[in-house]
């Protein structure tokens, strides 16, 4: 059994479920879902699909038309093809970014700075959000599939406070990253925060807020969920941490222009940096199907049918291998 398998029967209805019913439950989306190319069918592992059931407690029919949802936002936003070069201008004040240090876990680090903001745009600070998860989940080990929000409020201001971009952040988090947040450690914030975290709440899932958790750097008690979770060696000294280095954007652009190198081979097949997945137990993936009817096409002439998903989304055969297989972009247009 592989260890995500393992980490994700931990707790709630998983616990009541064989190894032979999760896989039955993957495949019967999988089969919902239909036959899918390129990018879309590497996308749906065992393993992501594993992370959309368990964020609607495997129900199978709500875990469809989660993913579902996704795919298309996946090939209308094209998340994985953002680069660097795009955005570094939301980036330059250091507002996120991902450290250089996992936690205790081998978790992924996303050091956010609400107080840096620099930016008036709801869509480009999204963007920007979007990179960052893309680069977080594609250095995630083998071994681990969440990452960790370390948000420090250092000279967050009332103006910082913003419903809609909260919002619109929780959304894209929870409906196309489900069950990718470990935890959201929110470190130091002002007083006038807690009644504006009140207000936002709702929009949180309960799976979501049970993973928010407020650290003071005043109160021993708190203080231990970080001493958990991190070795103070590493960590910034605006966590209480040694690290006293600060944030630099040329050295940051440096590491995200190499990384943005990694992100094609990242979304190719067989790929060792790809996250563990649930072992096969069942019918082939949509990969492999999609392999094999492409081989009967190419022999007999015939058009590739498209999925349920790429016919809602208008997508004839030819711009699925545009949107699916190749390196061409948006960037283009």
């Amino acid at each position: 059994m592989s260890t995500e398998l393992n980490k994700s029967s931990s707790n709630g209805p998983e616990n009541s479920l064989t190894i032979e019913e999760h896989q039955q439950k993957i495949n019967e989306v999988r089969r919902l879902i239909g036959p899918l190319s390129g990018k879309l069918s590497l996308y749906c592992s065992d393993a992501s699909i594993s992370r959309y059931l368990r964020a609607r407690n495997w129900n199978v029919k709500k875990a469809t038309k989660m993913l579902k949802e996704t795919l298309k936002w996946r090939l209308e936003y094209k998340p994985e093809e953002i680069r660097w070069d795009e955005i570094a201008h939301e980036a330059e004040t250091g507002k996120i970014y991902r450290s250089n240090y996992m936690d205790k876990h081998g978790r992924t680090v996303l050091v956010m700075r609400p107080g840096c903001q620099n930016s008036k745009s709801i869509k480009g600070q999204i963007r920007y959000l979007v990179y960052c998860m893309e680069n977080a989940v594609m250095n995630l080990p083998q071994d681990q599939e969440q990452m960790v929000w370390l948000i420090d409020f250092n000279g967050f201001k009332m103006s910082n406070i913003s419903v809609k971009v909260t919002r619109e952040t929780a959304h894209i988090l929870q409906e196309h990253y489900p069950e990718r947040l470990g935890v959201a450690i929110l470190y130091n914030p002002p007083k006038f925060f807690e009644p504006f975290y009140k207000v936002v709440k709702p929009f949180l899932e309960p799976k979501t807020a049970n993973k928010v958790k407020f650290v003071y750097s005043d109160n021993p008690e708190t203080n231990k969920i970080m001493e958990e979770l991190f070795d103070t060696n590493q960590i910034e000294s605006a966590f209480s941490g040694k690290d006293e280095r600060g944030f630099d954007i040329n050295k940051y652009a440096e590491r995200m222009r190499e990384d943005d190198k990694k992100m094609p081979l990242f979304w190719t097949e067989g790929n060792e940096n790809e996250p563990a997945v649930v072992p096969q137990l069942g019918p082939a993936t949509c990969l492999d199907r999609l392999n094999s009817e492409s081989d009967s096409d190419k022999s007999d002439g015939k058009h590739l049918e498209p999925s349920p998903i790429e016919e809602e989304m208008g997508v004839d055969d030819t711009s699925r291998v545009k949107n699916g297989c190749s390196k061409e972009s948006e960037d283009e247009k």
